[in-house]
């Protein structure tokens, strides 16, 4: 069973839908205890950092995906929810997130023929043998939405980074936790392969 954690952010359908075409039980749910007794969970979410972190503390979830973290189940964050792993974000100063990720969140500059928010396409560049990427070509193409991207403290713990105007981190791994900027959900038979991957990882 795989939980995906409900916080009133967006596109947690989605994430639900393209896991159970794998083949994958799922539940979406914010009871703790239906979270506790998932082999998996997924933070996904599109939306505003503070507003997010807002809905977190408000729903207790906070301290239990610091929880989850701490057990050594797997935990995959997908897009905000990768930003929310992680210390701060340059939308919402002041506001501090989860944190058991170590990096900052930093808005995308305003560059030549390049759009803010990013949409679209972009190839991944692969390193350091990340678990969610097995049985996926380097340059492989993933989906994004995003105005922030994360500059990640520890760089073994990236797994994927693609570029966009920046260096842009993309996906990274750290014992139980995953998270990627992109839309795996979104990203056609690369990103099923991703998430089946995920679904697939055993704990650490």
């Amino acid at each position: 069973m795989i939980g995906i954690i409900d916080y009133d952010a967006g596109n947690l359908r989605s994430v639900e839908k393209a896991l159970q075409y794998l083949g994958k039980e799922t539940i979406v749910t914010r009871d703790p205890e239906q979270i506790r007794k998932a082999d998996k969970v997924i933070l996904p979410g599109v939306g505003a950092f503070g507003d997010a972190m807002k809905k977190l503390q408000e729903y207790h979830l906070d301290t239990l995906i610091r929880e989850i973290a701490d057990s050594g189940k797997p935990l995959l964050g997908i897009c905000l929810g990768l930003q929310l792993l992680f210390e701060e974000s340059e939308e919402s100063p002041g506001v501090k997130g989860l944190g058991v990720l170590e990096g900052k969140i930093r808005r995308i500059p305003e560059g030549e023929g390049l759009k803010v928010p990013h949409i679209g396409w972009n190839s991944l560049h692969l390193e350091h043998n990340g678990r969610l990427f097995r049985n996926i070509p380097e340059n492989s193409y993933v989906y994004f939405v995003h105005s922030y991207y994360l500059e990640a403290k520890a760089p073994e713990i990236v797994k994927a980074s693609t570029e966009y105007g920046v260096h842009i981190h993309a996906s990274v791994e750290k014992n139980n936790l995953f998270a990627c900027q992109f839309h795996p959900e979104k990203s056609s038979e690369t990103g099923l392969q991703i998430l089946k991957n995920f679904a697939e990882m055993e704990e650490k």
